[in-house]
């Protein structure tokens, strides 16, 4: 079973509680994406993705999580040596690394490094030197791949690539209007919005998939209102859920894609 992790999961809460034998949970409606952050499970539970209940109480039970559907998550109970128990309806639920994960990967390196046959290294320099092409003696193709032999020489071409860098640098995209609609190249980058009358940021349907997220900033002194285009639906905690404000100049917030058609605000609101 495969390891899964995500660095942006956003924790949430179970919607109904839990008996000790239940194999599936629900957490709080239209939460489920955010929770797995991006991540996706391969069917037939060949994936694991590690999440707390009860999150750092003495009633904290780890589960694997090895499927979802919109906010219902498969799970196994019991891991990471806790015990299955009940939670009640509000319990906390968090994706977390446990101790189990960190041995699961020290075994995964210890087994790819007992695959190398160290013993027939002669001396520090054998294995490859750097060149683009050379004649290197003493190397020959085993049944694991290239190890060291007494006497036979072996023409080796290497082709040396760079490899690509990824950026994390965020794109602004400066907005002055009174009104702006969403689109697909908006993913991942910071709109800025930036008038001094009433603005209202609309997304629109179909445009984006589950995982993705836009950031919005308001800059100027009129205030950004945030809507569906009457097709897509808006989960927040602005005093109009489905149509939440920025609170202030400068207040930012991210608009994350939960489901299709379905959208998650989370920032500075009212």
């Amino acid at each position: 079973m495969t390891r899964k992790y995500s660095s942006t999961s956003v924790a949430t809460t179970l919607a109904a509680g839990v008996n000790s034998s239940a194999l599936s949970i629900t957490v709080a409606a239209g939460t489920g994406a955010a929770l797995m952050g991006g991540v996706s499970l391969g069917a037939g539970n060949v994936d694991s993705f590690a999440v707390a209940l009860d999150y750092d109480t003495i009633n904290e039970e780890i589960v694997w999580v090895t499927g979802i559907s919109g906010d219902i998550l498969t799970v196994v109970r019991a891991q990471a040596g806790t015990t299955a128990i009940a939670h009640t309806a509000g319990a906390s639920v968090k994706h977390v690394f446990t101790g189990d994960d960190a041995t699961f990967f020290t075994a995964g390196v210890a087994t790819a490094d007992a695959a190398i046959p160290e013993t027939v290294v002669t001396a520090k320099g054998d294995l490859l030197v750097g060149q683009t092409a050379s004649t290197v003696d003493n190397l020959a193709v085993g049944t694991n791949g290239f190890v060291l032999t007494a006497d036979s020489t072996q023409t080796l071409g290497v082709a040396w690539a760079t490899p690509a860098v990824p950026t994390l640098n965020l794109t602004l995209n400066a907005q002055t209007g009174t009104t702006y609609s969403l689109i697909a190249s908006d993913v991942n980058k910071l709109v800025t919005l930036n008038n001094a009358s009433a603005i209202t940021l609309t997304v629109p349907n179909g445009v984006f998939t589950t995982g993705q997220q836009i950031n919005v900033q308001q800059i100027g002194a009129g205030q950004v209102t945030i809507q569906g285009d009457g097709t897509t639906t808006l989960t927040s905690t602005g005093a109009t859920s489905t149509a939440p404000k920025l609170r202030a100049q400068f207040s930012a917030a991210t608009i994350v894609c939960t489901s299709s058609n379905n959208f998650t605000v989370i920032g500075d609101l009212s």
